[in-house]
């Protein structure tokens, strides 16, 4: 159903309008809780008509600083091109589909 990308800042303004639904997971390698959310995310790009696009904060500083994120994991939901919600820190799940429902009916 869905799919998983990775984003850069370069390329994220195009990505995050390329699918009705698009969650932003701003990540870095060496953070224990974006690897333990990576699976779950994966199920949800399985399950849900919905773009993963997995940006790599070390890497990708710029977008992630006008959020004002000062964590990792944060993530933008966008639909239709527009950021709607954020959330940041670790969810197992479930929790991440109770956010996804609330938004995505």
């Amino acid at each position: 159903m869905g799919r998983v990308v990775n984003a850069s800042d370069a390329d994220y303004d195009m990505v995050t309008k390329s699918s009705e639904w698009v969650l932003v997971d701003f990540w870095a390698p060496w953070c224990g809780p974006c690897k333990m959310i990576a699976p779950s995310l994966e199920q949800i790009a399985n399950e849900r008509d919905i773009t993963i696009a997995k940006v790599n904060t070390d890497a990708n500083q710029l977008k992630m600083g006008q959020f004002g994120f000062r964590g990792i994991p944060a993530l933008v939901l966008y639909h239709n091109g527009q950021p709607i919600d954020q959330q940041t820190g670790a969810l197992p799940k479930a929790g991440f589909d109770d956010w996804l429902n609330r938004h995505m009916k």
